[in-house]
């Protein structure tokens, strides 16, 4: 597959989201790398502009280095007024000592190790029912993010939180409200418009996340006190290794990531890569004939899908990075996605090649204090996904228009209508 078109670098504008909405962030991210790497966007929409930082090698410098690019300043792109941010601040926009001794409270329950032991039987069982109801009857059409990429994370992610079967469905349109909170198909709030102005306050710009509080905290304080194993449970019952409890505070914010990452990651990395698969048939057809190439091919797939485009720092001091001089409080944006396309780093980075070895993407984070918590959890789902879902597939194809997220943080796909025939 070739690299997109070429944008003339004075057209390139990452912060028209409307351009991420209609897939048209690669040709862009090509004309940066290539000609302004660390790049100056102006950005009327969040406030102050930002840095751009294309390139593989300049995105892992800055991410590595929590001392000149903070996150407490915020990830996003909002620039988040001062008497708000202590309000606001989840594990996310935390350095330092009180992150790792936040991260500290569950990041067992997802070392590779745990989730092996104790996770991968049932996550299988889970996925197989996921494949088998949308498989019935031998395929048919279906809109592949309903049925199979949105249903089985949030089925894990409901387990996780030991949260009944039935609130799946609200868990998912809360994850949407967030993740797309610049989509007028999932808010009635834009956070770009001045209609979110009320809600600055609260994360995401969202008045819905207070309903995502109060539920968080009926769960949590129905299991205080309990010797439940779940997420919400450790949350309640332990305290952060700097010995310094969380706040309340503090659990809804946890409490609020744990229900976006937990489901909204996972399930854009399945629909871009089982859509790049359908656009690219051989190497679909190299999976089909000989399965056991899957767990290895998940580190590509993960690089070809970056579901996650995007993430912020600021700059502590003033810095040379990539021949730009940063200024001391600047926002540097990370563009993950743009990284794992780099012809620097990879070869035909537009090619999916399931055979391709030592993968080193950036898609979780790579060498960062803030690696994603759930990275292990994520690469066994998305593993177990295609090892139950593509051996059952004769055929597959796309049965209509695909529709994206109106969004430059989130690389999602809202519909994807495939026609399928089972083997």
């Amino acid at each position: 597959m070739p690299a997109p078109e070429s944008v003339p670098l004075k057209e390139v504008d990452l912060a028209d989201l409307d351009r991420f909405r209609d897939n048209q962030a690669w040709a862009q991210f090509d004309t940066l790398r290539r000609e302004d790497p660390v790049h100056w966007t102006d950005d009327s929409g969040s406030g102050s502009g930002f840095w751009a930082v294309t390139r593989y090698d300049d995105i892992w410098a800055v991410d590595r280095d929590a001392e000149t690019f903070t996150s407490e300043k915020f990830v996003n792109l909002e620039d988040v007024e001062p008497q708000y941010q202590d309000q606001r601040r989840s594990i996310l926009e935390t350095d330092g000592p009180r992150h790792a001794a936040l991260r500290s409270l569950i990041s067992r329950e997802f070392s590779p190790r745990n989730l092996l032991k104790n996770y991968e039987v049932f996550l299988r069982q889970l996925t197989r029912q996921t494949v088998d109801a949308a498989l019935a009857d031998g395929g048919g059409e279906f809109d592949f993010v309903q049925r199979i990429s949105a249903d089985f994370p949030i089925q894990v992610l409901a387990r996780l939180l030991d949260v009944p079967r039935a609130d799946t469905g609200q868990l998912i349109a809360w994850g949407n409200e967030m993740v797309g909170n610049t989509d007028p198909d999932y808010t009635e709030h834009p956070a770009d418009s001045p209609d979110s102005e009320a809600y600055k306050h609260l994360p995401f710009r969202s008045p819905t996340t207070q309903d995502v509080f109060e539920y968080g905290r009926a769960l949590r304080d129905a299991r205080r006190g309990g010797d439940g194993k779940d997420l919400i449970s450790l949350l309640a019952n332990k305290i952060p290794t700097d010995g310094i409890p969380m706040s309340d505070q503090d659990f809804d914010n946890y409490f609020l990531l744990l229900v976006i990452a937990g489901n909204e990651t996972t399930r854009h990395a399945i629909s871009n890569s089982m859509l790049g698969l359908i656009d690219q048939p051989g190497q679909l057809a190299r999976l089909q004939e000989d399965p056991s190439l899957i767990p290895a091919a998940t580190e590509e797939l993960l690089r070809w899908a970056s579901p996650v485009y995007h993430f912020r720092r600021t700059a502590t001091r003033e810095v040379e990075l990539g021949g730009r001089t940063i200024k001391e409080g600047d926002k540097v944006v990370m563009w993950f996605a743009s990284g794992n396309r780099d012809d620097a780093r990879f070869e035909r980075p537009y090619e999916i090649d399931v055979a391709r070895t030592n993968v080193d993407h950036l898609t979780f984070g790579k060498g960062s204090a803030h690696l994603c918590l759930g990275n292990a959890l994520a690469r066994m789902e998305i593993r177990l996904m295609f090892e139950e879902l593509i051996p059952r597939l004769s055929t597959i194809e796309t049965a209509g228009p695909i529709t994206r997220v109106r969004s430059n943080f989130v690389n999602g796909i809202k519909q994807f209508p495939v026609r399928v025939v089972t083997r």
